[in-house]
């Protein structure tokens, strides 16, 4: 039987919709909560700001609940976005048009993702040792191009696009739909996205039924880093610079994110809305936090605690299947 032939699971979509509502409840309450503990964050100047914060993380998050929708993990990420600001800014301090600029970073970011397809595929490396010595590596290399350095980024209209907005919602945040309308119709209503959860679920039973695992498995990792570059390209915009060193520790926030937002940790099951949500839910901890003068260490814990009470009651859900 091939894969196309297998009906869609309709308790796990059930399932799908009722936790992604439930974290928009969860995400309604804390605003409700912070407007009434604190006048300013409701202010015009805070949304925006809370929505540009959460914007970049809730893109990653996204490349990141693929993979990790395979059974893999990619701690890369952070250091895509870093190393895509000081590509994307050499680029266009040399004169490149900025639209191939962003062109050749995303294509940066692509080829990073097939070289993670490649460790695992045909060298057989774990992903969790793949994807982390490409942090390292990455980290290495944008340093000795920069020489340890920041990179002013020359371009006013490369900048000034981070900072507008569009009928009063941040351009960044608009790029958050630019990515999550495409990857919801490809997660959950494409056949390559079926493939995703099979391959998940049982690789060798996909491979039985004719999915061609190893290109699930390329697919994954390169939309991770498509994703990531594509982050980075937005970051140098709002900063201004590139540097390698920035977004360290994102790629933690990524996958936090992505377990907030219902995505399994064992592989085969997840959706895109719910990264996104957990991102913003996230974001909005850490913004609220910051204006009700709560220790940044607080931020760290409850968000671990979130993500220990997640993986818990997952495995509950596996266990009761």
């Amino acid at each position: 039987m091939s894969i196309e032939a297998i009906p869609a699971e309709k308790p796990k979509r059930n399932y799908n919709v009722l936790f992604g509502l439930t974290l928009l409840a969860l995400l309604v309450l804390l605003w409700i909560v912070l407007s009434l503990a604190t006048p300013s964050f409701a202010s015009g100047n805070n949304i925006a700001n809370l929505l540009r914060q959460g914007s970049m993380i809730a893109i990653m998050a996204v490349g990141q609940t693929f993979v990790i929708i395979t059974g893999g993990i990619d701690l890369s990420v952070g250091a895509v976005v870093g190393f895509a600001t000081v590509v994307v800014a050499l680029l266009i301090n040399a004169g490149v048009p900025i639209a191939l600029a962003i062109l050749i970073t995303l294509l940066v970011g692509v080829a990073i993702g097939l070289f993670h397809g490649f460790g695992i595929v045909k060298m057989g490396l774990p992903p969790f040792i793949i994807t982390l010595a490409t942090l390292t590596s990455l980290r290495g290399i944008g340093l000795l191009m920069t020489n340890g350095n920041s990179i002013n980024i020359n371009s006013d209209s490369f900048t000034a696009f981070s900072r507008n907005s569009f009928i009063g919602i941040p351009n960044l945040f608009w790029m958050v739909i630019l990515v999550g309308v495409p990857a919801y119709v490809f997660l959950h209503h494409s056949r390559w996205g079926r493939y995703l959860f099979s391959v998940g679920s049982n690789a060798e039973a996909s491979r039985l039924s004719g999915v061609n695992v190893q290109r699930t498995i390329y697919m994954a990792y390169t939309l991770s880093g498509l994703c990531a570059a594509f982050v980075g390209v937005l970051l140098a915009a709002r900063i201004g610079i590139g540097n390698p060193t920035q977004a360290e520790g994102w790629e933690l926030q990524a996958i936090a994110s992505s377990v907030i937002g219902g995505t399994s940790l064992f592989g085969a099951v997840g959706s895109v809305h719910g990264p996104l949500l957990g991102a913003f839910i996230l974001a909005t901890i850490n913004n609220g936090a910051n204006l009700l003068n709560v220790n940044s260490f607080w931020q760290r814990i409850i968000t671990g605690a979130l993500i220990i009470i997640i993986v818990y009651f997952d495995g509950l859900r596996r266990r009761g299947k």
